[in-house]
């Protein structure tokens, strides 16, 4: 099986170095880039499983490429960045970023976070890639939602974890906490923030009434509960 590659998008050398050793120690494939525009340009003959992504690039906004690569690309979007305010961290995990790690830190960390996401939901499980529920598909290898008539949504990779921890357990509760533990993301007020805000775009591309959805239910103080019959091939 090949090794998952992983591309590193960071102006400081030092920084593209250390985390380049460090994965390929880990058994990783990695390409560098010093620019967002090498780093593009390259997307079209490579398809990474995990981007990282540092928001201070010298050609781009960092925050509106993590949002194109998590609805365009998805793969893995994890950003790295000295930005430690918490808004900051809530900003991108909106976004679509999947993970926020804070400069400086640990390479064995940022190893630790990826093979974490690499063993979520959607890489474990083997019920298929397509799903039907209610009038709807969800394909997690195009990811992609369709209606009837055949009008597609695309989903970010974050939003596509969320929507697979659902499908794979209809009408049955899910906690916030089985939903940290499941998709390896720190508990606090970010994560918190950052699934309310999935779920509302997932409520929003299934065209749901946001007073009364009959798909995605809260339960207040327990979680959430996904009413759909769901198939998969």
């Amino acid at each position: 099986m090949t090794a998952p590659l992983v591309t590193i998008l960071d102006d400081e050398p030092a920084i593209r170095t250390m985390l380049s050793e460090a994965l390929e120690e880990a058994g990783f494939r990695t390409l560098c880039f010093a620019r967002a525009s090498a780093f593009e340009a390259a997307l079209t003959n490579n398809k990474p499983d995990v981007c990282l992504v540092d928001l201070g690039l010298p050609d781009t906004d960092g925050l509106t490429l993590v949002h194109r690569l998590a609805l365009e690309q998805g793969a893995i979007v994890i950003i790295i960045s000295g930005r430690a305010q918490v808004q900051d961290k809530v900003t991108g995990l909106e976004l679509g970023a999947d993970d926020y790690i804070i400069k400086p830190f640990e390479p064995a960390e940022v190893v630790a976070r990826i093979r974490a996401r690499l063993r979520n939901p959607k890489a474990a499980n083997t019920s298929g890639q397509i799903a039907r529920f209610n009038g709807w598909t969800a394909s997690f290898d195009s990811y992609t939602l369709t209606d009837d008539d055949g009008i597609e949504a695309p989903f970010s990779h974050a939003e596509g974890e969320v929507l697979r921890l659902f499908l794979d357990a209809p009408k049955r509760l899910i906690s916030r906490a089985q939903m940290q533990e499941l998709l390896g993301g720190t508990a606090g007020e970010s994560f918190d923030r950052a699934m309310d805000v999935r779920i509302s775009r997932l409520r929003t591309k299934l065209r749901e009434d946001p007073k009364n959805p009959r798909l995605i239910k809260t339960i207040y103080g327990a979680g959430y509960i996904f009413l759909g019959d769901v198939s998969w091939s």
